[in-house]
Formats: C-alpha cells, structure tokens, sequence
C-alpha cells in the first residue's frame, strides 16, 4: 500500500514508517518538521501543517491507499489550551475530510485513553472498572475534549462514507519498555491514580496502526489499544482500592491486569501487545 502518513517525524511516526517500508508499503509523510534521519526508501516527505493547509495535503495524498494520522499537539505543553484543542481537532477533521474526498477508504487516528478524561482532570471520574469503549467521556479539558471530538468526527464521516474503514485507537503512555512507565509512574503517584498506570509499547502501538489499514470492518471502530498489564508491581485490585475504592468492578483484574480492556483491538483487528526487542531507547512519546 501507498500510505500518508501525518506526524511522520515523530517517534511513532518514524516507527511506524521503519516497520511498513520493511512490510513493502511506501509512505507520504506530511509534518511540519522534517525527520531526523535521511528519508527512507519508499518514503517523501512532505512539509506542510495538515491544521490550516488543506490544499497542500490534497495534493500529497493523491494516489495513496490508506492513512495513518498521527500528528496532534500531546496533553498540556507549551501550547495554550485554547491553540492544542482548535489544532488537534482541525487537523484531524482535515486529513479524514481529504483522505473522503480522494477515495481514501482505509484509516487509522491516533486517539488516547484521555478521551473519556483522565490525566487532566481535576479529579478522574469512573464508572466500572475494567473500562471499555462503551464507557462514557467525563473529559474537562482541552486536549482530552479534543480526542473525543476527533472520534466524533470520525463517526460523522463514516455515516457519510459507509465504504471506510475508520479505526481511532486509544493509546496510554506510549513507550519503548514497561520500565520506562513504572519509573515516571513512581515518580508521580497522582499521575500513577488519574492514568491507572496503563502504559502502551511503542511496538505494540505500531502494529495496531498497521494491522488496522487491513482489518475486515466497516464504519468507525474506537479502542483501546494499552498494555494488558499496568506497569505497577503492586496487584491491580489493591491498587483499586488505594486510588478508586467506590468503582464497581465489573470485570477480572486479578494479578496485575490493566484496568483497561482492549479486547475489542483483539477481536477487530486481530491486535496483541507483545514486546519486541528490536525498538532501541527508553523514552516516552504521547499519551
């Protein structure tokens, strides 16, 4: 396949683009820094802000079979609220608009666990655990809104467009090893509470990018795709009990099992999160 892929000089971004040139796709990479390395075969980089030049990536994109949209402003940064929400939400409705209007059928966005409101709230609420898709969004912030709305926007083209295949995954943490996110989780025990110390590997996140361009389904799929573990060592029940006592639990979360569910990335696409040894240095990216 002939990808466009937003965000390509990101750390996903680029991992993405290793593994599908390896698999024998190509890549359109549109992002408004250039990668830090010599473009791979298979790869052209376009630069261009998919927020606010929508002719620009009109025209990279022709041609291409499918989308990986990655490129967003991530959680509260040096950007104003205001500026993160307005660019995440445009940038995405523009690309699934362009990827529409060129015959695009297949895409991926990058959503987050932080769509239903979790690591910016002032104080995360939950109704079950372990948490699905079918969870409602209590998000009070402009990143997290803005990931929701994304996914609303995805629904909204997919009524238009019954013929795509519209996958919005939501990632946690995203990282090269579960050490990475047991350290800053250590660190950080508010944090460790409002993101229930879920984490996603940076392979694992790759894949499911990948395999969701493939995926036998139509419309627009949201799920979750997070480690089936936390990166806590303490067992996952005590841990409901130290952050969230008055959460029903609906579910297993024996042992160390994440608190989130993403057994519907499993059964849609296929989706396992296995680590892969080949990725190199520990540093986070988004979540």
């Amino acid at each position: 396949m002939r990808i466009v892929i937003t965000g390509g000089s990101g750390t996903i971004g680029q991992a993405v683009i290793a593994r599908g040139v390896a698999d024998g796709h190509s890549f359109v990479s549109i992002d408004v820094s250039a990668p830090r390395h010599v473009a791979a075969p298979g790869e052209t980089f376009v630069r261009a802000d998919v927020a606010t030049d929508y002719k620009t990536v009109q025209d990279a994109v022709r041609d291409c079979d499918a989308l990986i949209h990655l490129a967003a402003i991530a959680g509260r940064g040096r950007n104003p609220e205001h500026v993160a929400h307005n660019i995440n939400v445009a940038a995405s409705y523009n690309m699934l608009s362009v990827a529409a209007e060129c015959g695009i059928r297949r895409v991926c966005q990058a959503s987050s666990v932080n769509a239903i409101g979790l690591a910016f709230s002032r104080s995360p609420r939950f109704d079950y655990f372990p948490i699905d898709e079918q969870h409602p969004t209590y998000n009070e912030d402009a990143y997290s809104l803005s990931k929701w709305l994304c996914e609303q926007q995805a629904d909204s083209i997919a009524r238009r467009y019954a013929q795509m295949s519209i996958a919005s995954l939501r990632f946690s943490g995203v990282c090269y090893a579960r050490a990475v996110a047991e350290r800053e989780y250590l660190a950080n025990p508010k944090a460790a509470r409002s993101e229930l110390v879920a984490y996603t590997l940076l392979s694992a996140a790759v894949d499911a990018c990948l395999l969701s361009l493939t995926a036998d389904f139509r419309g627009h799929e949201i799920m979750f795709a997070v480690a089936p573990d936390t990166a806590s060592d303490t067992p996952t029940l005590e841990l409901a009990r130290a952050f969230h006592p008055n959460v029903p639990i609906r579910g297993h979360l024996g042992g160390h099992r994440s608190f989130f569910d993403s057994s519907k990335a499993t059964r849609i696409l296929g989706w396992t999160h296995e680590p892969r040894p080949s990725f190199g240095a520990a540093e986070r990216s988004f979540a």
